[in-house]
């Protein structure tokens, strides 16, 4: 059982704030993903966690006993860096085994929980290699069981997959999911690649500029962001924000076209979100958003093609893959009923109609 609370978490290195005012839980059992861009301070919060920096200001909670002044070795927590961090000069084996070897236990014991992690991870046929006769992939997955022979109460993952090329991160990425439902530990994991929070988290914490933007399931942060950040950071290809006014029930593009949609927020000026899947393309006369096209990129199984609004944002639209639109034609935009997202032309909160 992993339980953590977060309540006001601050950190300041010298006279920069880095974090400010954490207020975070993380139930049992949970795989959450940290999420944000670079210097946001999503892996700053986990070395808050880990206990590898002290806590300016605020408390840390595990299972209910405040954390802030226990020594990193005695929290119960593992952690997994973004470099390998295996010694070169041992084999797999004695890798796994050395953390466990600190903590105490006895020969047959540390035997049990390497066969035991080196089933997991498909590592038995690795334990007598050293770590320069391993490939990327296979040197994360003996970092992953290093921590797992810990039998930690929480494990921390910090951008574990960076230093992978794309298959491999694709192939680790199952591997972690899959432990993860084996052993039902608490995970949490960091990552700057909104794809690995997609498809990994039960719940997604989205930082940015040393706050919390949403918490929420991936359905959630993409069904309903809660303001433009969260919007744009979330989806691939990313939402498109269009500035627009309203008049009566029809929005208007600044001499690009209009169009008119049931149920509208109650301002003058607004944010429009739209995702590739809302959007759609026509050529010809008719109602909607004048565009140019710009180009496509042909994915095989489909395809976005990307144009341009008269005041010069640029949307995407999925297509299907033989839908062939030239470069620099003209089309209409119009979008699929209640596929619209409306955010605040002031402060980019989301608005309700």
């Amino acid at each position: 059982m992993a339980q953590l609370s977060l309540r006001g978490i601050k950190k300041r290195f010298r006279t920069t704030d880095v974090l400010h005012g954490i207020d975070l839980e993380i139930g049992d059992r949970e795989f959450v993903v940290f999420v944000g861009p670079s210097g946001c301070g999503k892996s700053t919060l986990l070395r808050l966690i880990a206990g590898l920096d002290p806590i300016t200001d605020g408390q840390f909670f595990l299972n209910g006993k405040l954390m802030n002044e226990v020594a990193p070795s005695r929290r119960g927590i593992a952690m997994v860096f973004q470099s390998y961090a295996l010694y070169p000069h041992m084999d797999v084996y004695e890798n796994m085994a050395f953390g466990a070897r600190l903590m105490g236990l006895d020969k047959p014991e540390v035997e049990r929980r390497i066969a035991e992690a080196a089933r997991m991870l498909r590592l038995d046929e690795l334990l007598q290699r050293k770590p320069r006769e391993l490939s990327g992939g296979q040197r994360q997955r003996v970092a992953i069981g290093r921590a797992l022979v810990r039998k930690p109460d929480v494990f921390l993952l910090d951008e574990p997959l960076s230093n992978l090329d794309a298959a491999l991160r694709s192939e680790v990425r199952l591997e972690i999911a899959r432990l993860h439902r084996e052993i039902g530990g608490t995970m949490i994991y960091v990552t700057h690649d909104q794809v690995e929070a997609m498809t990994l988290a039960d719940k997604i914490v989205v930082m940015n500029a040393g706050r919390i933007e949403q918490v929420g399931s991936p359905r959630e942060l993409y069904e309903s962001p809660a303001n433009t950040f969260v919007a744009t950071f979330i989806g691939s290809p990313r939402m498109s924000l269009v500035d627009v006014t309203r008049e009566g029930n029809r929005l208007n593009v600044p001499d690009g076209g209009s169009l008119a949609l049931d149920a509208l927020p109650q301002v003058p000026a607004l944010k429009l979100g739209l995702r590739p899947d809302a959007v759609s393309l026509h050529r010809g006369g008719g109602e909607g958003f004048e565009a140019q096209v710009v180009y496509t990129e042909y994915l095989g199984d489909n395809a976005y093609v990307y144009v341009r609004l008269a005041d010069g944002t640029v949307l995407a639209a999925r297509t299907a893959p033989n839908d062939a639109f030239a470069p620099d034609a003209p089309v209409r935009v119009t979008l699929a009923p209640g596929a619209a997202h409306f955010f605040s032309a002031e402060d980019g909160r989301r608005l309700v109609p």
